[in-house]
């Protein structure tokens, strides 16, 4: 079996910090940094990083510069819009602080630090079970926060990954998609109804999004948060989960509470099997060279489930 690329981008080290925005950090924090250990996995290309001061505090600080990806800096600052305004409810770390210089400058977020690991890939069963039991918590427990988030339902329409492949079929597309891409284009179009809902999702999960502790599992990087249908953050995870050793999408559908009508499952799996596939054949973005190996590994996975379920050869 091949191995799955990995799930990480290009990683700033501490040292690139400029020394006024340590100086702010060490402020808010009440001590000088002492150790800042790098922390692996996620595509972000940025500073991440577990950090200690001198009186024995800990914090987790992500921080970006405003010259290495254009979106990075934006996708902060939602994430703090959203980190800020989740209940205590939520499993997911607290922020604590956001330093903002602006579009000339660097964005910094300091979150409490949870003493955690990611978990193991190939996935072990026993962790895939305690993060199983965690998401079904969220999904059926967590109301929305107090702030205007978007829907699933515009996050999946605004894929169109096979209507936009049926434009222009690209010399890269798998011929099973070259096949039924009419048909897959006019699947993915009922995804919008198929996510809606009510309930809060994180619209992002993976292993490297995923602290395991001694008795909780923690959702971290929530940028992408939405509101809709909890199918659609499992049929996102699911082909990751596959992926990096662990069950099938169906059996992974079968251990988790979803009860989401089946034509509507395969409309949202449609959707996203449709984004990894298209995504994957565009060049990679500026400080993420590991990402289209990494979307086209996942698309390779909901390809193979969406043709188990519409029986399409």
């Amino acid at each position: 079996m091949t191995a799955p690329p990995p799930a990480s981008g290009v990683r700033l080290p501490w040292s690139s910090i400029p020394p006024r925005v340590l100086h702010r950090i060490e402020a808010q924090i009440g001590a000088a940094v002492v150790t800042a250990v790098t922390q692996p996995g996620g595509f972000s290309p940025a500073v991440a990083a577990r950090v200690t001061v001198a009186k024995g505090d800990r914090a987790f600080i992500k921080a970006v510069p405003p010259d290495i990806n254009p979106d990075a800096p934006d996708i902060y600052r939602q994430e703090s819009r959203i980190a800020g305004a989740l209940s205590p409810s939520v499993p997911a770390p607290r922020l604590l602080w956001m330093l903002d210089e602006g579009d000339d400058g660097w964005v910094v977020l300091m979150f409490e630090d949870v003493d955690g690991h990611n978990p193991e890939t190939p996935w072990r069963d026993d962790h895939l079970g305690r993060v199983m039991e965690t998401l079904d918590r969220f999904w059926s427990e967590t109301s929305p926060p107090a702030i205007q988030l978007p829907s699933a339902a515009e996050h999946l329409d605004g894929f169109r990954g096979w209507r936009t492949l049926t434009d222009e079929p690209p010399a890269g597309l798998d011929d099973w998609s070259r096949r039924h891409l009419q048909q897959l284009a006019d699947i993915e179009s009922q995804a919008r109804a198929a996510a809606s809902g009510t309930h809060l999702l994180h619209f992002d999960i993976r292993a490297d999004n995923i602290l395991l502790t001694e008795k909780e599992a923690y959702l971290v990087d929530w940028p992408h948060a939405s509101i809709g249908d909890p199918a659609v953050d499992l049929v996102g995870f699911a082909p990751s989960v596959a992926m990096q050793g662990g069950p099938e999408p169906e059996e992974l559908l079968r251990r988790s509470g979803i009860t989401t009508d089946p034509d509507a499952l395969t409309a949202i799996i449609a959707a996203i099997a449709g984004y990894f596939t298209q995504r994957a054949l565009l060049p990679p973005p500026s400080g993420l060279p590991t990402l289209r190996a990494f979307q086209d590994a996942q698309g390779i996975v909901a390809r193979r489930w969406l043709a188990h379920r519409t029986g399409w050869e």
